[in-house]
């Protein structure tokens, strides 16, 4: 199988990249239109990829959708379900400021902040737009936690504080990319969602929200490593050729398509999946 990509071939593994060309200005446009991220498409996208499998078509509202990574922000919500389902002491009322908390934290701020930080998904939403929602986001989910802390436990200032950091500095790549890595991944966005909404919820954490954390920290790798091959081929690998030789002589061309499809529909159905059981288990508190 050959696999051609742009530019320089690295050593090491496929990575995510951005261009550095930039687009002529047209006459009549505004300046930040021309030095905009969203036009210094990579070359793969140029050539119709999206950069995404849930990725719509650039432009307009479209853009908003995709910012929310849809399945990815229904995968994480469901580790907030999941933990107060799993609680001794399920409380409902908790449980759905919880979930706003990190529809804003995650589903908006961080995918905001993450776009801002070289458009991965290339879209044309305006930079002081991006800011506004990854400051707003991450504001309302402050004050929700603050409010969750006045009202019910001090210690959930714990989780609001490391809340508030940890979405910059994992989406902006603060300390020179050191909280941007698989564990950090893990923690931020599997373990930290689990164990917020299994302490508002019961005040406390017991054995099971460890065991429960850890099982959310295999899944949220498992996520990262099936996600990290499909960024690259989408939106680095200009294209793969080449066929497939089976045991009986028979043969398969093979290209980008075949390349994402196992993985995409593994991500897709691990979302779903993940999606469903923390349903069941929050049924069965009912």
């Amino acid at each position: 199988m050959k696999v051609r990509a742009p530019g320089r071939r690295s050593s090491g593994p496929l990575q995510p990249s951005q261009s550095t060309e930039t687009v002529p200005a047209h006459e009549g446009n505004p300046p930040e239109a021309v030095v905009d991220a969203a036009e210094r498409l990579s070359p793969a996208v140029r050539e119709g990829a999206r950069p995404a499998f849930y990725a719509l078509g650039r432009g307009g509202w479209r853009d908003y959708i995709t910012l929310l990574h849809p399945p990815y922000t229904l995968w994480h919500l469901s580790y907030v379900v999941l933990g107060a389902a799993l609680s001794p002491a399920l409380r409902y009322d908790r449980l759905a400021a919880t979930l706003l908390a990190f529809f804003l934290a995650v589903g908006v701020a961080a995918h905001a902040l993450d776009e801002l930080n070289g458009r991965p998904l290339q879209t044309r939403i305006p930079r002081f737009a991006l800011a506004a929602l990854g400051v707003g986001g991450l504001v309302g989910a402050i004050i929700i936690g603050i409010a969750g802390a006045i009202l019910a436990s001090p210690w959930l200032l714990v989780f609001v504080a490391f809340g508030a950091f940890i979405a910059p500095a994992y989406n902006l790549e603060w300390f020179r990319g050191r909280f941007h890595s698989d564990f950090w991944f893990a923690v931020a966005w599997g373990v930290f969602p689990f164990l917020t909404a299994y302490y508002a919820s019961a005040g406390r954490l017991e054995p099971s929200a460890v065991l429960g954390a850890v099982a959310v920290f295999a899944l949220s790798l498992a996520q990262r490593v099936l996600s990290r091959r499909v960024r690259a081929i989408r939106r680095q690998v200009r294209s793969i050729e080449g066929s497939v030789v089976y045991a009986d002589g028979t043969m398969e061309d093979i290209g980008r398509a075949w390349a994402l499809a196992a993985d995409e529909r593994a991500l897709l159905l691990l979302a779903c999946s993940t999606s469903g059981l923390s349903l069941a288990a929050l049924l069965a508190r009912v």
